[in-house]
């Protein structure tokens, strides 16, 4: 599977939002952008699924035009209630993405409704680990300073996300920063290592 980022090229504040094509078609993440059902028909007509990491609305803020756009039989995953979610997901639950079955995560911290997508190759990570995002180089973790969010939480998250990761895993699409190939486990350790000595995720925290 080769996924692709279809908010790559947007001027506007948004987040990563990734086209997985394969038997099931499917969008990990919308994004905020305005052009991306463009984007992603540019690539495929036959979307099937959309799968939300957390709903904050840089990563939903277009459901809803995606979802006009491809019809009544999109099939809308999400942790959280959401007047377009078709699907409820849970901690231990599996799901096809592209060509791939996936094994969700729970991961509150920088969201109370935060999973990730854990294959035995690939990791959707959303904001609890992320990769060269312009705070720090490498291994990251999403804010923790708003009301809401728990740095505590992020990390009992980062380490349950450890114990569920294959060794195989090398593929990380996170939701800020840069797509890594290669070692994920480091990334998240890197992830987690920081966060566990409380480095602000940016300086005026």
């Amino acid at each position: 599977m080769d996924p692709h980022n279809v908010t790559a090229d947007v001027e506007t504040f948004t987040a990563n939002a990734y086209l997985c094509p394969g038997g099931r078609p499917a969008l990990v993440d919308v994004g905020a952008s305005d052009g991306v059902v463009a984007a992603v028909t540019g690539h495929t007509d036959a979307l099937e699924a959309v799968v939300i990491t957390h709903q904050h609305g840089d990563h939903v803020a277009a459901l809803e035009a995606v979802c006009e756009a491809f019809g009544p039989g999109l099939e809308v995953y999400a942790y959280a209630d959401h007047p377009r979610r078709t699907e409820r997901i849970d901690d231990g639950d599996r799901l096809e993405i592209g060509d791939e079955s996936f094994e969700v995560v729970y991961t509150p911290g920088h969201a109370d409704d935060h999973v990730a997508f854990v294959s035995e190759t690939t990791l959707f990570s959303g904001d609890v680990v992320v990769h060269d995002d312009g705070a720090f180089v490498g291994g990251s973790f999403g804010r923790t300073d708003m009301p809401g969010q728990s740095r505590e939480t992020l990390i009992e998250s980062i380490e349950r996300l450890l114990e569920r990761l294959p060794e195989g895993v090398e593929h990380l699409y996170s939701g800020h920063g840069e797509v890594f190939h290669g070692d994920v486990r480091d990334v998240v350790e890197t992830a987690l290592e920081r966060a566990k000595r409380r480095e602000p995720k940016y300086p005026d925290e």
